[in-house]
């Protein structure tokens, strides 16, 4: 049996082509110990022979010739053991064989990755290729329970490796080992005690890669994508400064490639910080390109979020890492936020090359690994525009593409309905900027121009003055380069102060819609919040939406939420304070259009107005004023044609009675009702009845004959 054995093992070159040499290396071991135990157990009885060999034998009967060669010295039967290998011409033959192979699975670059990486022993690296036999041929379990002597010892052990691989001693692995470490194979059962007799299982991830070169584990499920890096070679590179400064950190920290020959002296970590959707993967795609690697791209949040046992994290955090280095890729994690910088500060692996995809900067790890953060910058309006050709081919951009702060993904998700037309690339884009913070603010409609807006030539020319710098603000910023000027943010932060039905809503509304943005009103009742550090929070919400959008955010009643520090007397007027802080810190940031009106400008805070760029003061209007708003209020006629007016005193009006542009409108609208019920024309009569009613409002008494005509 042993002979032929040997020969089907053996090719003209000797040895199998068919099999991988790690697993003929264990067959040809088995083989020369089997011979070895069978020249001891082979026994004569009257018939001829009887192989007793205790568990596959036929007999349960325990001889005194077992007896005897169990408590023979263990150095007596090494030193036998191997004068039989020496003489015994078929043992002779394997041992021929076995130091090929050896030399072979020394050579072999599959087990001198898996030695390097993990950093296995001999002992370890002979445990793991005994379990992992198993996965290619089961039936070897009769064979290692035929060399245990026991049937019930189907699995690899430390005392069956130290029998066919000769190790110096059978003392158990450490568990700082690297076959333990990195769970490459572990005690069945999960057993504590690791004795040399405990059975060993492979990892099924790790014996996958070793037989068939799968690059997959089944623990991690869907969280893990690869990303070629062949994929990046077509994509044009949106920020090329700083994928020149990421390539110049990694050649100084020595990662010159990514065949494994040149590997960083410690692990490195590269911080790419910027929005959701700007693009941060394909710039570590289009750095592994450059080195000649590929990219594993995992989503932490459903692999290592909150609700994960930190037990279970840590061993999908190492798996990740293990798989990552297996494949020789880099690693790239997304979803990062919602991970414990616990898990990062408990974790001992690392990736030689690892890239963390971070909205904000992350907390600094403690372990060996190199960080550096490199922040994205928005996309420039050129930069956008560039995009958008190059992804639909047309010449004609839309306005939300030139105007709005996109990142290169919402670009993208844009470009997808090019062929409906503009105004549906914008409900696109408005849908994935308003997505989270529409609650907290409301549109407001814009149906009135310039020539509706009346106010004095002073107020009317600094409104003007607004107009030009939010239209050419970019063309400032980016084109001459002024945006240096303004590091922290690149917006406009506006205030209008004046009482009541001034103005103020109305040139918020002619200014939008002449710049042909959107108005949006803060929704105080929905921003404001007892509980501490809400506000702050939904505020974010709402500058994070509006400042990318294009649109004009506008704050009604704002000294609600920008009025004066107190002194701190107890905790509630600390956290009083500390939004106030926030609030200037953000608007300071803001890189949108904010407009913030007030009737009550003393209550602000002094060190907010500092921060205004522009403060417009409206004033009650005078008389040319007056008289203008009352003939824009009082329609001469319907649209029909039908005259409506009959008798009215425009000088009267205008000298009078001093009133608000709002308060005019309102007696406007009340003349006409009045009129409509008594089936008449608009006279002087009921205009008068109605501001009557106006002035009322506010505690202006009239006497019966103050206003005669």
């Amino acid at each position: 049996m042993g002979g032929e054995f040997m020969m089907t093992m053996e090719t003209s070159h000797g040895l199998q082509k068919e099999e991988q040499v790690w697993i003929t290396r264990i067959r040809l071991r088995s083989q020369r110990r089997v011979l070895w135990m069978r020249s001891r157990h082979f026994s004569h009885d009257d018939s001829g022979y009887v192989n007793d060999f205790n568990g596959f034998a036929s007999s349960s009967v325990i001889t005194d010739d077992e007896i005897n060669q169990i408590l023979t010295d263990p150095q007596v039967l090494a030193t036998a053991e191997a004068a039989f290998y020496h003489r015994d011409e078929v043992a002779q033959s394997l041992t021929r064989q076995i130091q090929m192979a050896d030399d072979l699975v020394a050579q072999d670059p599959v087990w001198q990755r898996l030695r390097q990486m993990f950093r296995l022993s001999a002992v370890e690296q002979d445990l793991l290729a005994l379990a992992i036999a198993l996965e290619v041929d089961p039936s070897l379990r009769r064979v290692y329970g035929y060399l245990h002597d026991d049937v019930t010892m189907l699995y690899p052990t430390l005392w069956l490796g130290s029998m066919l691989f000769g190790w110096a001693s059978t003392a158990g692995l450490a568990p700082d080992s690297g076959l333990v470490r990195w769970r490459l194979a572990y005690p069945a059962g999960n057993e504590q005690a690791w004795s040399i007799t405990t059975a060993w299982v492979a990892d099924p991830a790790i014996a996958a890669w070793l037989i068939r070169g799968d690059c997959a584990d089944p623990a991690l499920g869907e969280a893990i994508s690869w990303l070629p890096g062949a994929i990046a070679a077509g994509i044009p590179c949106l920020y090329p400064d700083s994928l020149q400064a990421i390539q110049t950190f990694l050649a100084a920290m020595g990662q010159a490639d990514g065949n494994g020959t040149r590997p960083a002296v410690v692990p490195l970590e590269v911080e790419l910080v910027g929005a959701t959707g700007a693009g941060k993967r394909t710039l570590a795609m289009q750095v592994c390109a450059a080195l000649n690697l590929d990219l594993m791209a995992v989503d932490a949040r459903g692999l290592l979020g909150t609700e994960v046992p930190r037990s279970l994290a840590l061993e999908r955090l190492m798996r990740v890492v293990r798989l990552a280095g297996l494949s020789g890729a880099a690693l790239y994690w997304q979803g990062l936020e919602e991970v414990s910088p616990k898990l990062w500060q408990l974790s001992q692996f690392q990736c030689g090359l690892t890239f963390f995809g971070v909205t904000t900067t992350l907390e600094a790890g403690q372990n060996q690994a190199i960080r550096r953060s490199f922040p994205l910058p928005q996309l420039t309006r050129s930069q956008q525009v560039q995009l958008w050709q190059r992804l639909t081919n047309e010449s004609a951009v839309p306005a939300a593409i030139v105007n709005w702060l996109l990142t290169p993904a919402e670009i993208q998700k844009a470009a997808q309905v090019a062929p409906a037309g503009a105004e549906m690339v914008t409900a696109v884009c408005r849908q994935l900027l308003h997505r989270q913070a529409g609650e907290l603010f409301t549109p407001l409609v814009c149906p009135y121009t310039w020539e509706d807006l009346v106010l004095p030539a002073t107020v009317r020319q600094h409104l003007r003055e607004l107009e030009e710098q939010a239209q050419l603000r970019w063309q400032v910023y980016e084109d001459w380069g002024f945006g240096t000027l303004c590091p922290l943010g690149q917006g406009m932060t506006v205030l209008f102060a004046g009482a009541s039905g001034t103005g103020k809503t109305m040139a918020a509304q002619v200014l939008a819609r002449s710049l042909g943005m959107e108005l949006y009103r803060v929704d105080l009742a929905g921003v404001i919040n007892k509980y501490i550090g809400e506000t702050e929070k939904r505020l974010k919400q709402v500058f994070d939406a509006c400042e990318r959008a294009n649109v004009l955010l506008f704050f009604d009643e704002a000294d609600a939420l920008f009025g004066q520090r107190t002194q701190v007397k107890d905790a509630h007027d600390r956290f009083a304070n500390i939004e106030i802080d926030y609030l200037l810190q953000r608007m300071e940031q803001f890189d949108g259009i904010a407009i913030l009106a007030t009737n009550r400008k003393s209550d602000l805070d002094q060190a907010f107005l500092r921060r205004i760029r522009f403060i417009v003061d409206f004033v009650q209007p005078g008389v040319e004023e007056r008289a203008q708003l009352w003939r824009l209020a009082l329609l001469e006629s319907t649209p029909q044609g039908e005259p409506l007016l009959e008798g009215i005193d425009w000088e009267f009006l205008a000298n009078k009675l001093t009133m608000t542009g709002a308060d005019i409108k309102a007696a406007a609208l009340g003349a006409a009702f009045l009129a409509r019920s008594q089936g008449s024309r608009i006279t002087m009569r009921q205009v008068l009845h109605a501001a009557r009613r106006e002035m009322v409002k506010h505690g202006v008494v009239i006497r019966t004959g103050e206003w005669e005509v």
